[in-house]
């Protein structure tokens, strides 16, 4: 499969898994609207209800910043099976930054729930992406 083949399937899908490391080493999964800023991947933290404003992802990122998300296509065709995965090193992008302020601006093209709910931000910024996949045929 060809690197643009999986990147675009990617960045066409609506939400992805971020994975970051807890400080006991385990897991911490979280589903979460995303887009493509060039050689990045950005997501954002909004308005939803959320238990708390000091998340563990974003405090995860912060002591160690391997992260990996993935998006995949389940069907009950499985020859219709795939998933990509992109792992790379996050950043927390603070709010009224220019780095925040544009990833933020991309998520809003991409999202039209966030038209009239611009998100605050921090942001999450991921680099140094290397890719993964798999396609059932």
């Amino acid at each position: 499969m060809k690197i643009d083949d999986e990147v675009g399937r990617f960045a066409g899908a609506q939400r992805a898994i971020l994975s970051t490391v807890n400080p006991d080493g385990t897991p911490h999964l979280v589903p979460v609207v995303f887009a493509q800023v060039g050689e990045t991947l950005v997501s954002a933290i909004d308005w939803k209800p959320k238990t708390t404003r000091k998340l563990q992802r974003l405090e995860n990122i912060r002591a160690d910043p391997a992260v990996s998300l993935i998006v995949d296509n389940y069907d009950d065709d499985w020859t219709s099976l795939w998933w990509v995965r992109a792992s790379g090193s996050a950043r927390v992008a603070e709010p009224d930054t220019d780095e925040c302020t544009a990833a933020i601006d991309a998520l809003v093209e991409k999202y039209k729930q966030y038209a009239s709910a611009r998100p605050e931000g921090p942001a999450i910024v991921v680099g140094k992406l290397t890719w993964r996949s798999w396609k059932a045929s």
